[in-house]
């Protein structure tokens, strides 16, 4: 049996997206790939982020923010990271590895940007960015070829 390829999805803090990108490839390609998330920081599991996957029927609650340090592997086939600032500091990693910058918007920016008061006022922002990372996923095998 052919060995799953391993991408590592790397964010600013491991809070939201690189955490949903996650949840989201080991959902829908989970015989294909196997998917990992990191952040060049640790800000914590955004809650906001486990309400809009559990929407999805994806419970990510048991998740933790993590550095890549932590991992336990680097042998990565691909990482992607989806922020700026990860991309920019990207940490290196031995081998062959593909580098791929696919940049979404950040939900917590989003939400101060938008002037959202409160969790209710937030979610919208959250989904936004979850339902690109959706979309973008859901036809990943084709854009990685």
């Amino acid at each position: 049996m052919a060995r799953l390829q391993r991408i590592l999805f790397l964010c600013t803090g491991n809070s939201c997206r690189s955490q949903m990108a996650e949840a989201l490839v080991n959902t829908h390609h989970s015989g294909r790939m196997q998917a990992f998330s990191a952040g060049v920081e640790k800000h914590g599991l955004n809650p906001l982020a486990v309400r809009v996957m559990a929407e999805l029927g994806i419970d990510i609650s048991g998740h933790r923010s993590k550095l890549v340090q932590e991992l336990p592997f680097l042998d990565f086939d691909l990482v992607i990271t989806l922020c700026g600032h990860a991309h920019e500091h990207c940490p290196y990693f031995p081998g062959r590895v593909r580098k791929l910058h696919v940049g979404f918007d950040d939900p917590p920016a989003l939400a101060g940007e938008a002037g959202a008061r409160n969790d209710q006022e937030a979610l919208p922002y959250y989904r936004q960015v979850r339902d690109a990372l959706v979309d973008w996923i859901m036809g990943m095998p084709d854009k990685l070829k």
